[in-house]
């Protein structure tokens, strides 16, 4: 089932490389997007029966980031076809095409049990990606491509780097290169230590750079600015946390080597930092976008900090990953929204957005309040969970730096999202021709109401597949 998952979006994105009709393409997308979201279900009832080799498993937080990606993808892949009827003046076909790849080579990285392996699938997302953010072929959206690519692939190189010291620490402590993950963390306690804090670093590092942990964040405030609102929402729920899912890997791995008091202070340390640079930046920001990746910066410090803070924190910092990855997918596509009604993402062209566009206005504004950890949506639960988990494992200062942080950025993007969406639309964009429509609106209020739910009520079925992802995470073979 894993080749099917991971090849089926991979032929689709071939058919829509050949398929001719640029009025048609889009429409692949969906059709896609609901295979893959019924063979994650069949999978997600029974992933016992579903495993492949021993390369290929979908373990218990794999199983977690899969409902992430298919759920966002399919709202998403609705999205795209309003999107690009509205855009029927550009070729769509490296667009589809590439959306479709990255829907393959993000399965690859979920069901992914060999580090090469999942190496080279983040390798190939990244490759996937890059057309997307040139989609609107201006100066600063090839700009933001190039530096997409350049620091990506200094990630990525020294991710490579990191996976050889790996295998160095496994033979250097007399075991096979093996780099499966049930070897390493079966022969865990064996790894030598010093080649194992030097791959840590380096694995931290590259990978860091694909989540856009401070301070290798450079990419992503002119990537996510410059690339339509539906890339900005992949990029920022699917790629960065299938990243956050390669060093969920390597955490396992050095805990179960008796090395969390080692890479929890490194962890703690990325997440508040990437949270201070957040903040610093979000406050006085003009542009919707930039702030939207800032706000990116922000939760993936969060996450590994949920890392860092370890045992009770880790249920919350799994939650996290859903809730943030939802909300983003309702912040990016609305903002995409309104920066098409608009021709602008300056906060100095765009307001009025509530009166302008009701639906995205309103959608972009409780986003916000979602994301910025207002109750009663998910990220306030998750956020609530790992903040209790920091004071239950003694760590106060790490607590209280969390709360001033949030409160910083809460502050930021008020300033900054109140001006957007209160006030009255400039003159000369009241009359211009886009409004929302059924296909650009329908599935942001979709992905709000799951926001909205999980922070009211947690199913039996997701807070059984989280239970079983934070004991997996505890188990030491």
């Amino acid at each position: 089932m894993a080749f099917v998952q991971i090849f089926l979006p991979l032929l689709m994105a071939a058919l829509a490389a050949v398929l001719p009709s640029n009025r048609w393409r889009p429409w692949l997308l969906p059709v896609a997007a609901l295979a893959h979201t019924g063979i994650s279900f069949l999978v997600l009832g029974r992933p016992d029966l579903w495993v492949s080799s021993a390369w290929l498993v979908l373990d218990p937080p794999g199983r977690i980031i899969l409902l992430l990606v298919t759920t966002l993808f399919l709202l998403c892949s609705i999205y795209a076809v309003g999107y690009l009827q509205h855009r029927a003046e550009r070729p769509n076909r490296v667009f589809c095409a590439c959306l479709l790849a990255f829907l393959g080579v993000m399965s690859l990285v979920i069901w992914s049990h060999h580090l090469g392996l999942m190496w080279v699938a983040i390798e190939a997302a990244t490759l996937a990606t890059a057309p997307l953010i040139y989609f609107n072929q201006t100066q600063r959206s090839i700009e933001a491509t190039w530096k997409y690519l350049l620091v990506g692939s200094i990630g990525i190189a020294l991710a490579l780097l990191g996976t050889f010291f790996l295998a160095y620490a496994a033979l250097h402590g007399g075991l096979e290169t093996s780099l499966t993950l049930e070897d390493l963390l079966r022969e865990a306690p064996k790894l030598s230590k010093p080649w194992l804090h030097a791959a840590f670093i380096l694995l931290l590092v590259g990978y860091g750079t694909k989540m856009g942990l401070a301070p290798m964040h450079t990419w992503k405030p002119d990537a996510y600015g410059e690339a339509p609102g539906i890339a900005g929402a992949i990029f920022a729920g699917g790629l960065t946390s299938c990243a956050f899912l390669a060093v969920l890997r390597i955490y396992h791995i050095c805990c179960a080597a008796g090395e969390s008091a080692y890479i929890s202070r490194l962890l703690l340390f990325m997440g508040l930092f990437s949270m201070a640079v957040a903040g610093i930046f979000l406050v006085g920001q003009r542009d919707i976008k930039r702030m939207l990746a800032y706000s990116s910066v922000e939760h993936m410090g969060i996450l590994v900090l949920g890392l860092g803070i370890g045992g009770p924190a880790l249920f919350g910092t799994l939650l996290h990953v859903l809730t943030n990855g939802l909300t983003k997918g309702v912040l990016f596509l609305s903002a995409g929204n309104i920066h098409r009604a608009y021709g602008s993402k300056s906060i100095d062209q765009v307001r009025g957005a509530m009166r302008r566009l009701p639906l995205s206005g309103t959608l972009f504004l409780a986003g916000f309040m979602a994301i910025t950890g207002s109750p009663p949506f998910g990220p306030f639960v998750s956020e609530f969970a790992i903040l209790s988990g920091a004071f239950a494992a003694g760590q106060f200062v790490v607590g209280g730096l969390f709360l001033f942080f949030l409160l910083v950025i809460f502050i930021g993007m008020g300033a900054t999202v109140l001006q957007v969406v209160q006030g009255c639309a400039p003159a000369e964009v009241r009359d211009t021709p886009y409004r929302d429509s059924l296909l650009t609106g329908a599935p942001l209020v979709v992905l709000l109401a799951l926001v909205l739910i999980l922070g009211l009520y947690m199913p039996s079925s997701l807070q059984a597949l989280l239970t079983d992802a934070v004991h997996f995470m505890e188990d030491r073979p």
